[in-house]
């Protein structure tokens, strides 16, 4: 059992664990979203990565992106009140959540970040974001998702 399934039992949310195997040759480059919303036939739009980015200012932010899309980092750092964002190097960002990169989930980390949602969640009931382990899927509501992690919502997702 992971951080985030422990969270959410703790504070009695509705929730579905769904695991999945995980690609030989999935990557640190965005792959494993992907892979998630293929294994388990999810429309990649309900499916949101986790990611960690690093503000001009050294604080870290979590962004919650579906995983058909990038980050605009000029707009999550706009949301976040300050003029630059850039992704967190791989080392700080297991650090501060305390889960592999891959398996980063926006529930139980380490250490409480704030966290901005890709204004699209809000257009579902369910969303769909990692378990805290590569291969490990979690859905829950989105007002769940919100309500724990504290999210703000912006214009966060570029496609194409």
């Amino acid at each position: 059992m992971t951080p985030a399934i422990r969270l959410l039992e703790s504070r009695g949310v509705a929730h579905q664990v769904t695991s999945y195997e995980v690609a030989s040759d999935a990557d640190t480059q965005g792959s494993y979203g992907l892979d998630a919303a293929r294994a388990l036939s999810l429309p990649p739009a309900s499916v949101f990565k986790t990611l960690l980015a690093q503000l001009d200012d050294d604080r870290l932010v979590v962004a919650l992106v579906p995983v058909d899309a990038t980050l605009d980092l000029k707009a999550l750092a706009k949301a976040a009140g300050v003029r630059k964002a850039r992704m967190a190097d791989v080392p700080m960002a297991e650090r501060a959540t305390g889960y592999l990169v891959g398996g980063i989930s926006p529930l139980g980390q380490k250490k409480r970040l704030p966290t901005f949602l890709d204004e699209s969640a809000l257009k579902l009931e369910t969303l769909h974001v990692s378990g805290g382990r590569r291969g490990l899927e979690l859905s829950l509501a989105r007002h769940d998702l919100i309500a724990l992690t504290a999210a703000r919502t912006a214009d966060l997702a570029r496609r194409g």
